[in-house]
């Protein structure tokens, strides 16, 4: 696994993108050879090799916001060549509003994008399903071994399992209690704690995961350390588990793991370089989100003239200061008369027709660049709850609380992650992503959120 943008990406998603990106330039590149009488010159010399490369870049793009970087489970090859296909079309279509515009140096000649997109048509599909047939046999996998049997184990062992792309296999688990479960998923208990020596040397393992219930007395920490200095890499489950799901673990999650991680909570730095690019990307977005917001603004009071166009509500925010957050108005006015705070629910009848329309875009919350330029939110963070809510979970959550100590953002870790969750269990799961932003707070990282929630808006994922 390669960590990129402070996220850990499996090894074979990085090598699957490169060599389609790779396969693409190739299938272009013979197109033009095909359809050209002087190729040479128009690659190297009419800046030929720049239009294939913008061509490369919108159909990458596209596999990746169709999700056939997600998963290499392939239900249907007639949908994957559909897949394929539309993203073809769109590439098409950006070459047509170049042509439109213009924009002649990256602009192919007819004949080379059409030639090139058959070709890719044929090519890509095919080695897809071969490239998935390899990840699935588990060609390059990092062998695991685990000590101990804890719920965490238990998590990732059947992650392994279901998602191959991991490049990871977990070979068996060892434990010393006697109502420890014989098999995880497919993975065998191969003995107890003290045969860790003889099954190392058995089944050779890359890696040593430590998810035991209980460490005192039988941890072998000898042993380990002597493994270590071999060459074998020891970890806590907890480590393995951010590595995979991307969220800190609540819990087994101890009070000294945070006090002395030289990695959790934001440097002062940090935050301020954050609220500055915040604002920075927050000016730029003002240019053409003022004309959308107006539009919506009207559209708002036209369908539901009792009441604001604009909502205002009270949320918690940095050091847990409350501020008001400013929202399109989505649902109908007073719709907590009845209920008092209460949160929002699948097909909620509180919702407004528009108001439907506005959260799954993610319209009603462009107003919230408001609160950017006063410096209440940032573009990307933990999303601001109700004080109502808060002084509820942090009685029912333990670390709950710890997610003030950075600002609220329009966007977030978990907000990209994880659907909109109305229930305790949802709420915990935010939480755990939201640890894992905190504790690796970046402009990489929020970069990547950036990249990600555009894709997110343009799927209408995850609202309600």
């Amino acid at each position: 696994m390669i960590r990129l943008f402070k996220v850990t990406v499996p090894s074979s998603v990085v090598a699957l993108i490169v060599s389609e990106a790779i396969l693409l330039l190739c299938c272009f590149i013979v197109a033009v050879y095909w359809t050209t009488d002087a190729a040479d010159v128009f690659l190297f010399e009419d800046d030929g090799l720049w239009g294939i490369g913008f061509v490369v870049l919108v159909v990458l793009i596209g596999l990746y916001f169709s999700d056939l970087y997600e998963s290499y489970r392939i239900p249907s090859h007639v949908v994957l060549i559909q897949q394929f296909c539309v993203v073809m079309g769109a590439a098409f279509l950006m070459q047509s509003l170049l042509y439109y515009g213009r924009g002649t140096t990256l602009v192919l000649p007819r004949r080379a994008m059409v030639y090139g997109s058959a070709l890719a048509l044929v090519v890509l599909p095919l080695w897809r399903v071969g490239f998935a047939n390899l990840v699935w046999k588990g060609i390059g996998s990092r062998r695991l071994l685990f000590l101990g049997s804890s719920p965490l184990v238990v998590d990732i062992i059947e992650e392994i399992q279901a998602n191959p792309q991991l490049g990871l296999a977990a070979i068996g688990f060892l434990d010393n209690w006697s109502d420890a479960p014989e098999r995880i998923g497919g993975a065998s208990r191969l003995g107890s704690i003290a045969d860790l020596g003889i099954v190392v040397k058995a089944e050779h393992p890359d890696s040593i995961v430590v998810g035991m219930t209980e460490r005192r007395q039988n941890l072998p920490v000898q042993e380990l350390l002597e493994l270590r200095l071999s060459g074998i890499l020891v970890e806590e489950a907890a480590t393995t588990y951010q590595a995979i799901f991307h969220r800190v673990s609540t819990r087994d999650l101890r009070p000294s793991q945070l006090i002395f991680s030289a990695e959790l909570g934001p440097s002062g730095r940090s935050l301020a370089l954050q609220t500055a690019y915040s604002l920075l990307i927050c000016l730029i977005a003002l240019v053409p989100a003022l004309p959308v917001m107006l539009i919506v603004a009207i559209l708002v009071k036209l369908t539901s003239p009792k009441g604001p166009v604009l909502f205002r509500q009270t949320r918690v925010g940095f050091n847990e200061v409350p501020f008001t957050l400013y929202k399109f108005r989505s649902m109908l006015q007073n719709a907590e008369a009845g209920t008092g705070p209460v949160w929002a629910t699948k097909d909620d009848p509180r919702i407004t027709p528009l108001g439907r329309w506005l959260r799954k875009l993610r319209l009603d919350e462009l107003p919230q660049l408001i609160n950017v330029l006063r410096g209440e939110m940032a573009i990307c963070g933990p999303r601001p709850e109700r004080p109502e809510f808060v002084s509820v979970l942090q009685e029912k959550i333990p670390y709950y609380r710890q997610r003030h100590c950075v600002k609220p953002g329009i966007t977030g870790w978990a907000q990209i992650n994880h659907k909109y969750g109305d229930t305790l269990e949802d709420t915990i799961i935010k939480l755990e992503y939201d640890l894992y932003y905190i504790k690796n707070l970046s402009v990489s990282l929020d970069a990547y959120i950036i990249f990600h929630t555009a894709k997110t808006m343009l799927a209408a994922r995850g609202s309600q």
